[in-house]
């Protein structure tokens, strides 16, 4: 007699064991502190903290600032950190050397390279991205628009098959997050950027999504500008410095509008003229954040000796896995995938639709599975494949499922509205 079929939930058990066995970057996970009871899938918000961050920071704090004083810009090397970091992020997502620099936030640093390509095109006032960018980059453009006035106009896509067609002779650059932060689709950076190329544009890569997350070859692809967060995939800590890219090709061109200080050529100098420092240095404005980018550079650590295609093949295993336990487990309860289901056109998360989303996220959150939720009906899983498991993605789906068939979701408790959402 044949033996009997595993019942789904123990077939999907056993695999995840296995899959978690075999996993070669199953010893990171250790690098980090992991909250006892909780199933973290929020990494693509805020990243985990490591345990090299929390020893760099008390450091810092103890000795560089508490003993060291003043002494530690030049003793402890404070006013390299800003390269340092960046030539680390660099790494990750194929950089040139000397092309990426770790600074302010995300949006800080939109406006700075905005500015700056929109200069390298003059006679063009057209900025091309696509409705459901992330609202921090369509308001900077919106912004930096409305302030050049001179014509100058954001144009958006309603779908991502509707961006060649509003790429012309007038676009003076296609700006595009790589990872759509709600759906997790992928863009293809380098058909895109060829795409701006042709049409005489520049093309502005936000890599909030995929940095740390995925392999980028910013250098390869084509882009000409970029920047990032550090605090999702990277793990940074909150609010933790972002980054940006300048391809070398524009690095004496490219002139940025916020010409502080550290972005001068000699600020120790104390020149009253502004001299643009020389490559990605004239990026820089004001005073970097020490303590911030010192935690940052110590997240990194968890980087070393990491092939981002190793880590590219764990993401896709992760979030297959994840998608199949789901629709396994939640059958019939009105759940239904937001973005590709094939992993190569998707970046390390999962999204679902659900009519009570924001209820149901809450009650996972109580439940101890930390994911999030987005308007206005989508539940949002990241996966950090140097910390996540397979066993992390079987409990959240089964999690869930038990939520979704035993009506807890629905208590008055989980429809009360956070500020953070």
């Amino acid at each position: 007699m044949a033996d009997a079929p595993l019942a789904p939930l123990q077939d999907l058990s056993d695999r995840a064991r296995e899959a978690d066995r075999a996993d070669p970057l199953r010893s990171r996970r250790a690098l980090f502190h992991l909250p006892d009871g909780v199933t973290y899938l929020d990494g693509n918000s805020l990243g985990c903290l490591t345990y090299a961050a929390r020893e760099r920071l008390r450091h810092a704090v103890d000795q560089e600032w508490g003993e060291g004083l003043i002494s530690s810009w030049n003793a402890a090397s404070w006013v390299d950190l800003p390269a340092r970091v960046g030539a680390r992020i660099a790494r990750l997502v194929g950089a040139e050397e000397g092309a990426l620099v770790a600074c302010d936030s995300t949006s800080v640093n939109l406006f700075k390279v905005l500015s700056a390509a929109l200069a390298l095109r003059p006679g063009r006032r057209v900025i091309v991205s696509e409705r459901s960018n992330f609202p921090t980059d369509l308001y900077m453009a919106e912004g930096l628009a409305a302030l050049l006035g001179q014509g100058h106009e954001l144009r958006l896509a309603e779908s991502a098959e509707e961006i060649p067609a509003l790429v012309d002779g007038d676009t003076a650059v296609l700006m595009l997050t790589q990872v759509n932060y709600r759906t997790g689709a992928l863009h293809d950076m380098a058909a895109l950027s060829a795409l701006a190329h042709d049409h005489g544009a520049l093309a502005l890569w936000d890599l909030a999504h995929s940095a740390g997350a995925l392999p980028v070859d910013l250098s390869r692809d084509g882009a000409d500008f970029a920047v990032g967060c550090g605090y999702k995939y990277l793990n940074g800590g909150p609010g933790a410095p972002a980054f940006l890219y300048v391809a070398p090709r524009h690095g004496e061109a490219a002139r940025q509008p916020l010409s502080g200080w550290f972005g001068h050529a000699a600020p120790f100098g104390f020149e009253p003229g502004y001299r643009p420092a020389p490559g990605i240095a004239r990026f820089l404005t004001g005073t970097p954040s020490v303590l911030a980018l010192s935690a940052l550079d110590a997240a990194l650590d968890a980087f070393e000796g990491v092939e981002m295609s190793r880590l590219r093949e764990k993401s896709m295993a992760l979030t297959a896995f994840f998608v199949e336990a789901v629709e396994t487990l939640c059958e019939g309860r009105g759940l239904t995938l937001a973005g590709p289901r094939e992993p190569a056109l998707r970046g390390s998360q999962i999204s679902f639709h659900h009519p009570a989303a924001y209820a149901l996220c809450q009650a996972l959150i109580a439940a101890g599975v930390v994911g999030d939720f987005r308007a206005p009906d989508i539940l949002r899983f990241g996966f950090a494949p140097l910390y996540n498991s397979f066993a992390d993605a079987l409990h959240a789906a089964d999690t869930m499922a038990a939520l979704l068939a035993s009506g807890r979701h629905e208590d008055e408790c989980f429809q009360r509205r956070n500020t953070v959402t």
